[in-house]
């Protein structure tokens, strides 16, 4: 994989992008903002690693406006703060995947290696609940005929419950499915992405596809909500 690594600790960036060539990937790296949003635009790297806190654009308002012009590319998001509601603004901001320093580099790798599956468009018929449509192939969710734009993790997410559609799918089931190395991911995470996409195919129309099977995880209503 071609990967860029927008980082501002010269040490880390060095190492991560050491680590990632001895691993068989390109790597390159940058270490402030602006040049990191402007490598992130030519559309030449397969994942992008990013850093939070950086010189002259933060690592949220670098996402967002990649996501203007570049739905799909992967963005892994690295930061050393915690706790949902960060994780919640990066999922806001565009980003697919969350990852708080300190990390394992292992555990680094893996989830780039998960992101740059997802990238290429995953075969698999059109998916419908009443008016809310996902077409996995095309990467493409519709409701009532307006485009939804969706992150690759949250595509993957809705996609498997739009698959299991009126039936109660565990949040664990759901890890094991999406997520590379579900052992080492807390399962709270998916109340994150399942908020996100709430906020994206059901708040905004009025509707409740997304339902909480209290003690068990979630539902998609098979009439979209």
């Amino acid at each position: 994989m071609r990967i860029l690594i927008v980082e501002d600790e010269a040490g880390l960036a060095d190492s991560l992008r050491r680590g990632l060539a001895a691993e068989g990937h390109w790597a390159d790296a940058v270490h402030d903002g602006h040049r990191g949003l402007e490598a992130a635009l030519t559309g030449a790297y397969d994942v992008i690693v990013l850093d939070v806190m950086l010189p002259g654009l933060d690592g949220h308002e670098i996402c967002r406006r990649l996501r203007r012009l570049d739905p799909w590319t992967p963005v892994l998001m690295l930061t050393a703060k915690d706790g949902e509601y960060d994780e919640a603004e990066g999922l806001d901001a565009g980003a697919d995947d969350y990852l708080s320093k300190p990390f394992s580099f292992v555990v680094l790798t893996a989830r780039l290696r998960a992101l740059g599956r997802r990238r290429s468009p995953a075969g698999g018929r059109p998916l419908a609940a009443g008016d809310l449509v996902l077409d996995p192939a095309a990467r493409v969710c519709r409701r009532g005929g307006r485009e939804i734009e969706l992150t690759a993790r949250e595509l993957s997410v809705l996609r498997y419950l739009m698959e299991n559609a009126g039936r109660a799918v565990a949040k664990r089931d759901i890890l094991d499915e999406v997520w590379d190395s579900p052992a080492d991911t807390d399962p709270n995470i998916v109340e994150v992405y399942v908020s996100s996409l709430r906020r994206k195919i059901d708040v905004p129309f009025g509707r409740r596809a997304i339902v909480t099977v209290h003690g068990t995880g979630y539902r998609v209503a098979p009439d979209g909500g």
